[in-house]
C-alpha cells in the first residue's frame, strides 16, 4: 500500500470549518492545520477528517 495523501486539487478548496481559512498539509503527522484556529484536523486513509471534534489542538511552543 502507498502513502496516503491528500489530492493537491482537494487541498485547494478545504478550509477550516471554524474559521473558514487555509489549511496546510502536515505529511508527516497526517493532518491538515488550520494556523487561524489552532487546530489540526486529520487525514485517515486519504481522507481529510473536517470535525472540530476530532481536531487536535496546536500545542503553544
Amino acid at each position: 500500500m502507498t502513502q496516503a495523501g491528500v489530492d493537491p486539487k482537494l487541498l485547494e478548496i478545504l478550509v477550516c470549518p471554524l474559521t473558514k481559512g487555509p489549511l496546510s498539509y502536515d505529511r508527516e503527522a497526517q493532518e491538515l492545520v488550520s494556523k487561524e484556529a489552532g487546530l489540526a484536523y486529520p487525514v485517515r486513509d486519504g481522507i481529510p477528517i473536517m470535525l472540530v471534534d476530532e481536531a487536535r489542538k496546536l500545542d503553544e511552543a
